[in-house]
Order: C-alpha cells, then sequence, then structure tokens
C-alpha cells in the first residue's frame, strides 16, 4: 500500500482503462500551441522514458545497483523545454529534468540518453560526464555542464553566462563557446527559489536588464509546491517574482505539455529578440516523494497524496492525445509498456558496466582538463605603465602593473568587483584599468559576492578569463560555497569536459594599524585550503607578486584551474623594511616570461649555500616581511645564522620542496600570520615530522585563536618583529 511508486506506475494503466482521468487545469490545445501531432508524441514519449527511468532507478536501489533515486516523477512537462529551446542554448538544470534532457538529445542525431542516464544512475565509470562520480544532468555535447546543487547555487553562474555572450561579440572574442544570439536555460524549485544565492542570482540579472545591458536568461522554477516535508505558500512565487523591474514573468500549467509548449515559445522568442531575463513559473506536482528514502505519509495525509498522484502529467498528457484523437487506449498503453521494455533492456546492460573502484581514479579528475588551450605570447601593457623603466614600486603599484600585461596579454581576461573600475579598487590596485582597457573589459560589479564568484564560473563558461575581485578576505564567506561547490567541483564531476578558468583576487590578511576590525582584517585562510584543485598563492612582495600573477594566470587560460590571490593588505604600499626611506621592499618589474612555479619556495639568506645554519624561519604573507626584520636582529645581535623560507604558495602544498631547504638545519620555527588553529602551520609541522629524519626541533609563532580587534590592540596576538625575535631565541635556547 505504501509502496507509492509502484501505485503510481499501476494507476497509469488502470486509469487509462477505465477512461478515469484527470480534469484539465488550462485550456491549451495542439493547434493554440503549434504543436504538430507527432511532435506531441514525441513529447508524450520523454515523458514516459522519463518515468520508467525513475521507476527502474528505485527497482535497482532496492536490489543495490543503483545509488541515486531523486527523480523527475510529476516535473515531465519541462520534455517541452527540450523541445522549444536549441540543444546550444547552455543549460544549467534542475535535478528533475530526466525528460528535458530525453527531448534535448533528441536534437542530436546519435545521442543515447536513456543509457546515458542510467549509467549514472549506477554510477558507473563509463558515465559520459560524471564518470561514476555522482548523477548529474549534463552533457558536453549537449551544452549542459553538470549541476550537482540543489539549492540553487547554480543560478549566478547562469547570469555570468548570459552576461558574457554579448561581452563577447561586443568584444570581437575569438574561442567562445556559444553562438552571439544564444539564450541560457536555468531551471531549479520553488523552495530554492528562497535561497539567498537564487534571490542574489535574480536580482543581478534584473539589475543588469534594469540598465539596459543584454541578459539573455530564462529562469525556470519548476513549482511542485514542497521543499522535501516543507509546503510553498499559495501564489507564494507568482506574488514574489512576477513585478520585478528588469524580469518578465509568464506562467505554465506544467501538468498540460501544449500549455509548456505555447508559452516556453513566448519565452524563448521573446529573450531571443530582446535580451532580456524571463521568470518561467512552471505549476507541477511532485510524484514519489523527494527521492527513494522519503515517505510521504509521515507529513502528508493519504487523501492528499492520492490527489496529487491523480494529476500525473503522464494522465493529463494521456487525456490530450485521446481528446485530439493522437492515439488510442490500446496505443498509449502499448506506447507505455515498450518503453518500460526498452528501459528495461538497457538498464539490464548499464548494471553490468564497470565501476569506479580506487582512490587514484575517483581522484584523477580532480583538474582534469580535457580541452587545453595555448597562452597567447606575451604583449606589452598600453604605453604609460610602464613607461618609467628602471622604477621600484611597491606591491600595490606591481599588482596594477601585472593586471595590466594580463589584460594586454589575454584579449579574454575581464576585471571586475566591487569598486574597481572608476575608483580602482579601495586600494587604488586597478587604477587606470578602465581607461586603458574599457567598461567591457573592467567593470563593477553589484555588492553581492555571490553574484561576483557565479558570474566570474558563467563567463569561463564561454571562454573568458575572469579576474573578480573580493574586497576583502572575510567577504569570501559571504560566497564560498561558490568556489568549493562550483568551481572547484565542475571538473571533478564532468571528466574535465568542463573547466573554470578564473583568477579570483582576494585583498585579506591582518595588521592594518588597527583600521577596520575583524572583517577588514581576516587572517585565516583555512576556507581555500581543503578544497581540491584549488590553487591558492600569498606573495609578499611585488615582484613576486607579478611573477605568481603570471603562472597563474597562464595556469586557469591553458589548463582551466581555479587559483585564488590572496593579497596581504597591509604590504599594498610599504616601502621600506628595516628603517624609515631605505626602500628595501620595493622592485623593478620583473621581466617579461619569468614566473615562478607552483610550489616554488624563495629563499632568503646572507649564507652561502650548504653553509651550516642554526635556524629556518618558515613563514609567507606578512610573516616573510616580520621574519627578515627578525632575521636581521637575530644575525646582528646575537649572531644568529639562518634562513627565511617564504612558501608562497598556501595550496598545494608541496613538503618535499620545504624538506629540501630545511633536512639540514637543526630548528625549525614556522611564523603564520593565521590563527593557529586550522592553519597552515599544522600541515607544515605534520609534513615536517612525516618526512624529516633526523627531526629537527619545531615550534610555531601563530596568531591566537582570536578575532581581530579594532584600535590599537589590532596586532596583538599577531607575530611581529620582535615575538618571532623572542621565540626564536627560545628555540636556539639562548
Amino acid at each position: 500500500m505504501f509502496n507509492r511508486a509502484e501505485i503510481v506506475d499501476q494507476n497509469f494503466s488502470k486509469f487509462l482503462r477505465q477512461g478515469h482521468l484527470p480534469p484539465a487545469r488550462s485550456t491549451t490545445d495542439l493547434a493554440s500551441a503549434q504543436l504538430q501531432p507527432e511532435e506531441f508524441i514525441d513529447l508524450f514519449e520523454s515523458q514516459i522514458i522519463s518515468r520508467h527511468l525513475d521507476l527502474k532507478a528505485r527497482q535497482l536501489k532496492n536490489e543495490n545497483l543503483c545509488f541515486y533515486t531523486i527523480g523527475s516523477s510529476g516535473h515531465e512537462g519541462n520534455a517541452a523545454l527540450g523541445k522549444v529551446f536549441r540543444y546550444r542554448d547552455m543549460a544549467f538544470l534542475h535535478y528533475r529534468s530526466c525528460a528535458l534532457m530525453i527531448q534535448r538529445a533528441k536534437q542530436l542525431p546519435g545521442s543515447t540518453p536513456i543509457y546515458d542516464t542510467l549509467l549514472s544512475f549506477m554510477a558507473s565509470s563509463e558515465d559520459p560526464i560524471a564518470g561514476g562520480r555522482h548523477k548529474v544532468f549534463g552533457s558536453r555535447s549537449l551544452f549542459v555542464p553538470p549541476q550537482t546543487s540543489t539549492i540553487a547555487s547554480h543560478l549566478p553562474k547562469a547570469v555570468g553566462t548570459a552576461l558574457s555572450i554579448a561581452r563577447a561579440k561586443d568584444l570581437q572574442l575569438e574561442g567562445t563557446e556559444l553562438p552571439s544570439d544564444s539564450v541560457i536555460l536555468c531551471s531549479f524549485g520553488d523552495a530554492s527559489a528562497n535561497h539567498s544565492t537564487a534571490l542574489g542570482a535574480i536580482n543581478t540579472a534584473s539589475l543588469v536588464s534594469y540598465q539596459h545591458m543584454n541578459m539573455p536568461l530564462v529562469f525556470v522554477c519548476e513549482d511542485n509546491g514542497i521543499g522535501i516535508s516543507v509546503p510553498t505558500p499559495h501564489s507564494w512565487i507568482e506574488d514574489n517574482f512576477s513585478k520585478r523591474p528588469g524580469l518578465t514573468y509568464l506562467s505554465a500549467d506544467g501538468l498540460n505539455l501544449c500549455d509548456v509548449v505555447a508559452k516556453a515559445k513566448i519565452a524563448e522568442r521573446f529573450v531571443r529578440l530582446r535580451r532580456k531575463p524571463v521568470f518561467f513559473h512552471l505549476k507541477t506536482v511532485r510524484l514519489l516523494g523527494h527521492a527513494g528514502s522519503d515517505v510521504e505519509s509521515t507529513y502528508k495525509a493519504l487523501k492528499q497524496i492520492e490527489e496529487e498522484e491523480f494529476n500525473d502529467p503522464l494522465l493529463h498528457s494521456a487525456r490530450l492525445a485521446l481528446e485530439h484523437q493522437l492515439l488510442s487506449v490500446n496505443q498509449i498503453l502499448d506506447l507505455y509498456e515498450s518503453l518500460r521494455e526498452q528501459v528495461a533492456a538497457v538498464a539490464k546492460e548499464a548494471t553490468s558496466r564497470p565501476k569506479l573502484l580506487e582512490a587514484k581514479e575517483v581522484r584523477e579528475a580532480v583538474t582534469a582538463c580535457a580541452f587545453p588551450r595555448k597562452a597567447p605570447p606575451h604583449r606589452p601593457p598600453p604605453s604609460g605603465p610602464l613607461s618609467a623603466s628602471g622604477s621600484r614600486w611597491h606591491l600595490a603599484k606591481m599588482i596594477n602593473l601585472s593586471l595590466h600585461e594580463i589584460l594586454a596579454r589575454y584579449p579574454s581576461a575581464l576585471v571586475f568587483g566591487e569598486d574597481v573600475a572608476a575608483k580602482g579598487g579601495v586600494y587604488n590596485v586597478t587604477d587606470g584599468l578602465l581607461k586603458n582597457f574599457g567598461h567591457k573589459r573592467v567593470f563593477n560589479s553589484p555588492l553581492d559576492e555571490q553574484s561576483i564568484l557565479g558570474t566570474a564560473i558563467g563567463l569561463a563558461h564561454n571562454g573568458f578569463l575572469p579576474i573578480p575581485e573580493i574586497q576583502f578576505l572575510a567577504y569570501v564567506h559571504n560566497a564560498e560555497d561558490q568556489i568549493r561547490g562550483e568551481a572547484a567541483t565542475l571538473a571533478f564531476f564532468s571528466q574535465g569536459q568542463y573547466t573554470n578558468p578564473m583568477l579570483v583576487r582576494v585583498a585579506g590578511l591582518p595588521y592594518q594599524k588597527g583600521f577596520g576590525g575583524h572583517f577588514h582584517n581576516d587572517n585565516s585562510l583555512a576556507v581555500f585550503r581543503d578544497i581540491p584543485g584549488l590553487i591558492v598563492a600569498v606573495p609578499s612582495n611585488g615582484a613576486d607578486a607579478v611573477k605568481m600573477l603570471r603562472r597563474l594566470s597562464r595556469l586557469a587560460y591553458e589548463q582551466g584551474r581555479v587559483v585564488v590571490f590572496v593579497e596581504p593588505i597591509a604590504l599594498y604600499m610599504t616601502r621600506d623594511l628595516h628603517q624609515s626611506g631605505d626602500k628595501l621592499w620595493t622592485f623593478e618589474y620583473p621581466e617579461a616570461e619569468k614566473e615562478i612555479e607552483v610550489g616554488e619556495v624563495g629563499v632568503h639568506s646572507h649564507w652561502a649555500h650548504g653553509e651550516p645554519l642554526d635556524l629556518a624561519l618558515i613563514t609567507y604573507g606578512n610573516g616573510t616581511y616580520y621574519s627578515l626584520q627578525a632575521e636581521k636582529i637575530l644575525r646582528e645581535q646575537h649572531g644568529v645564522k639562518l634562513k627565511v623560507i617564504d612558501l608562497r604558495w598556501i595550496a598545494p602544498f608541496e613538503v618535499k620542496n620545504l624538506t629540501q631547504e630545511v633536512k639540514d638545519i637543526p630548528r625549525v620555527l614556522i611564523v603564520d600570520e593565521c590563527r593557529k588553529s586550522g592553519s597552515l602551520s599544522e600541515a607544515i609541522v605534520t609534513g615536517l615530522v612525516e618526512t624529516l629524519d633526523p627531526l629537527p626541533k619545531i615550534q610555531v609563532e601563530a596568531a591566537h585563536d582570536c578575532f581581530i580587534t579594532l584600535g590599537v590592540a589590532a596586532a596583538a596576538g599577531l607575530p611581529s618583529r620582535d615575538s618571532i625575535v623572542a621565540r626564536a631565541l627560545e628555540v636556539l635556547n639562548v
């Protein structure tokens, strides 16, 4: 009685034979939808295939052969979207989009959507998109990047991709993925529409449209009235989204294929011609619960469940087929059973296909890139920025010059974020970029970090090299899932068929002389360090920054890597190292082609290579600056022979490069400006303990596990020149 999948399956045939079919919720028919009989039958077929895939998945789960049962039952009306929109209109799809994918695949001869979907259900290593790493709707040939999100975190990148289309055309950019008249499709559920990520993305799309810029995007909200067990208030979606400026609202009856086709055609035509966003409200039902493990009877009355099951979209489609005399009852039943047999036959083959078994197999897709590119040759930046040959500059200016160089070298590079354009950024790091490269390549964003990072991901989908700026490190926490759950996972869940080339610039770290408090002096990089495949770099000086940015931009462009460049704010304008006017923290601009490889450490030493040393200071960022100050005191006043090792690279952490520098040194002091708990120092200690024999004496001088205060005590609890000297003498037993 409580196997609702079996009941829904049996009811289709029973109700059809009895002529007991649900009444129409809308009056749109084939004629008003301009839908030919054979087209309707083709759509009906896709709906039935989707249903049988759901039923088969649940059956195979009971046999421990299937690993995914969030189905599309009740949402099969989205098959119409797979017909109306072109398969080259990139689609970011909800997890209930099976019928849409099946119908979309029919546009491309040779596609095998049933087999591909079942391979994904079975987590087979032969699944053509994810290779057994997740059940996703995705296909390189069908222009569907895989989505694993259930909370609408894919919406911001849909906005970015839509923005990219006109931008690519305006810049006459070569090598883009999408035709200039493309539109973007993005589907999600009514419960997900409440998430801040969805609201931010919809707001950004509306804002762009409101400013008369192109935003050819269709938001498809598949509204089944419930999120797992929590009902969506009646009319909430319509009342919330139907009157937003810059956004056109359309509603369709998801139980009536003709109505979905008719309304989808209106949406498609409007967006393709007007280049403005549409909120497409597709009213559906949810059948079979949220997933296979969800027992609806625990939160719904049986009468309500049965009423919803009677509103089965397949029964509605069967009624339309009978009313228009397209098929007889027996023909519908024959179609239903023949497609069941087809799915069963394909499933039998899919269950026998190989699975991922070894960790190496799982891991190898983390940084995969199926379509590498070659970086263009170096080009000089516009006349002016580097005209003063031989001059020495501080960190902020060097990063500024490097961004000029990158924008000149890569025509697809874009710099954007809060205040980066006319203002030149809070610290003037992007000063002059707008003047030299124009507003199509250097532009301000809304004050929404989710939209900034999501836009970067979307731009990358169309061949751009995005360089988004996050104004302060603490602001990353507003949007960290865009990096963790979206950007960094894309190569993994597509076997490198899709990548997210992007260089995220983040101003951060502590020591800002009491200004800003904890929200502008965040001394934790833990949010980045455990994300597989992410490259995280922290320069300590301008010369290194330029060479690291060159390497990072090339890795992003050529290999699709997601890279984060954390810029120490306190060192932006620093010129002097030991005393006022010494200018020892200014540097000449490095020669073209000079780069620093990922994992390559910097070594500062007054001693000849191979000479016995007393101590090694291991550090990065601001820590390098203070460690060099401490080194001078230790050397001149205490006779200590030591070297300062600047890690530069926070992730991936390469312990082998470090051990080569410290293997013969009896004492090691790690200076970490981040909070001790969860800091890089923990990994350094572990790496040294696991690899060095004999083991040196190791101690850590890290920031206290505390937030940074406002005012004169801001640096209290942070490593300083004097605290490093004191701890070094302690390690040396002096």
